[in-house]
């Protein structure tokens, strides 16, 4: 192998942790009470409408106003009249989610790995550019990482086959000889591999860490 790219949310960097803490902290100042329940309602109207951004019927803004008029009637609070009501109120979300941002514990190790084996390191991520970039920064990994590509810099997400490639090509490297590593089997390994690339699921609940996938 030459390189690895790996995906990022909830496999660098904890974003289900780190958006639990945040619903969590903010459910209150909307009138209601966290709760197990909730926090699914929340996730699964996270991940519906993030799709809908992917698949290009809403813009990023958009998916977000989307997610507050689901899920604000669940606590019985009013959805704000106008758009720039409804981005200040998930603005206050998003305040608190940053505020929670952490990498996994075994990222930067991984990382580091890849560096001592002389590969090059890029993320694929179905993101928006300024937050992914974002949240490498402000985690600590952005240095150790050489390429970073997103849905909105690519123009294609996961799993299209052009993602995987484009990001093969910025990286300068050939797929046959580049390891993808992820949390979702059909992103980050069925289309890696349709892709040419090799790849290794990694699932977490199962027991699995990053440097060791490295070294299988």
């Amino acid at each position: 192998m030459k390189a690895v790219i790996f995906d990022l949310d909830n496999t660098l960097f904890d974003h289900t942790g780190s958006a639990d803490a945040a619903v969590r902290a903010w459910i209150p100042s909307l009138g209601g009470t966290p709760s197990d329940a909730l926090l699914a309602e929340w996730f699964a109207i996270e991940d519906r409408n993030y799709s809908r951004w992917l698949s290009g019927e809403l813009t990023h803004q958009g998916q977000r106003r989307a997610r507050l008029h689901d899920f604000l009637p669940l606590l019985g609070h009013p959805v704000p009249q106008t758009e720039p009501e409804q981005d200040d109120l998930f603005a206050r979300f998003l305040d608190l989610y940053r505020a929670s941002w952490s990498a996994y514990p075994d990222a930067r190790p991984a990382l580091e790995v890849a560096r001592s084996n002389g590969w090059r390191i890029g993320i694929l991520t179905n993101g928006s550019t300024v937050q992914q970039n974002a949240k490498l920064e402000v985690i600590g990994l952005a240095p150790l990482v050489d390429v970073v590509c997103t849905t909105e810099s690519l123009g294609v997400s996961k799993p299209d086959p052009q993602s995987y490639l484009q990001t093969c090509a910025a990286l300068d490297v050939d797929p046959t000889e580049t390891l993808m590593i992820g949390d979702n089997y059909a992103l980050d390994v069925e289309g890696a591999q349709a892709a040419g690339l090799t790849a290794r699921h990694l699932n977490r609940p199962a027991g699995d860490t990053l440097p060791a996938l490295l070294a299988t």
